[in-house]
């Protein structure tokens, strides 16, 4: 890893040995607050057109690591958004209309934004899945039709099945209806909620239908992305875990970019590079569910590179 000082702006490149040649450019930042989500998307210098959808994450009722919509403000306001989210294909409090909803108001998003939950009626729209091995198709909320643009507003931390949870993670599973959900986790064999936890595939083709899935919603939405991962409250548990552990490692920062492959890969090789005593557990949980290699397939379905330049300001 070099450094090269511009001004008050420090570019790491990260030279790895991987098939990408095209190096995508990550915006770093180590401070953590409301103001500096808008400060860095500002920086980035896309204007997202039209309409402007923000997914989110929700959040299960009983967790306590999800980014509150308080953080969230500045940012969903200036760029004039409406947050959306869609139904969960797990038993708990977000897995029908009437519950999601229910939770929806009671963390606040409702009271504080226009929200919509984009499957809260059918029916689904199904959109192409390029070279996809295991999906042909992806099945999303009917609303996402109403959107001309979409910033995606992830909140880093790991994940029970996946590994970890950051950009590909909402594009695919977060972005997919209730149906969508099941058709990913079962690489595109069943969507039905109720049966898919019975008989469920091999851990790599989950992990390359969340991809091939990914791949789908950036097609989509035609260069029309912004992407923005928040490493604070880094728990091995997502937010979709109503029972989660705590954060086991200090916050990091806020990363944007307009590539969902670079950074994801950004804040793994943070985890990695740093000193925290937590990384370890964390890596852990990343590596016992084979994680990076969400971010392995969606590099080679052509969404974004590994290779990037990590920007710190």
């Amino acid at each position: 890893m070099s450094k090269n000082t511009l001004g008050s702006t420090i570019i790491l490149c990260y030279t790895i040995n991987r098939r990408d040649t095209m190096k995508a450019k990550v915006y770093f930042c180590k401070e953590v607050t409301p103001e500096k989500l808008v400060e860095m998307y500002k920086m980035l210098g896309k204007e997202l057109p039209g309409k402007v959808a923000v997914k989110v994450h929700s959040g299960e009722e009983g967790n306590q690591n999800y980014l509150k919509p308080e953080f969230m403000k500045p940012m969903i306001d200036y760029v004039k958004g409406t947050v959306v989210e869609c139904n969960t294909a797990y038993a708990g409090e977000r897995n029908t209309t009437e519950k999601h909803l229910k939770t929806i108001e009671n963390h606040g998003w409702s009271k504080m934004f226009d929200f919509d939950l984009m499957d809260a009626e059918g029916p689904d729209i199904a959109i192409p899945v390029r070279n996809g091995v295991h999906l042909k198709e992806d099945y999303l909320g009917k609303n996402i039709e109403n959107y001309d643009s979409m910033l995606v507003l992830s909140h880093f931390k790991g994940h029970p099945m996946g590994g970890y949870g950051g950009a590909l993670k909402q594009l695919s599973i977060g972005c997919a209806s209730s149906v969508g959900k099941s058709w990913i986790h079962s690489a595109g064999t069943n969507k039905d909620q109720y049966s898919l936890w019975d008989n469920l595939p091999p851990q790599d083709h989950f992990l390359e239908s969340m991809a091939e899935a990914a791949s789908a919603v950036v097609d989509y939405f035609k260069g029309n992305m912004v992407f923005i991962n928040v490493m604070a409250n880094m728990s091995v548990d997502c937010d979709c875990c109503a029972v989660a552990e705590d954060p086991c490692m200090k916050d990091m920062g806020i990363l944007i970019s307009l590539d969902p492959v670079a950074i994801d890969q950004a804040c793994i090789d943070i985890v990695e590079n740093s000193d925290d005593p937590g990384k370890e557990h964390f890596m852990e949980r990343v590596n016992s569910r084979h994680g990076i290699h969400t971010i392995e397939r969606a590099a080679e379905l052509g969404i974004g590179s590994r290779e990037y330049d990590l920007i710190e300001v």
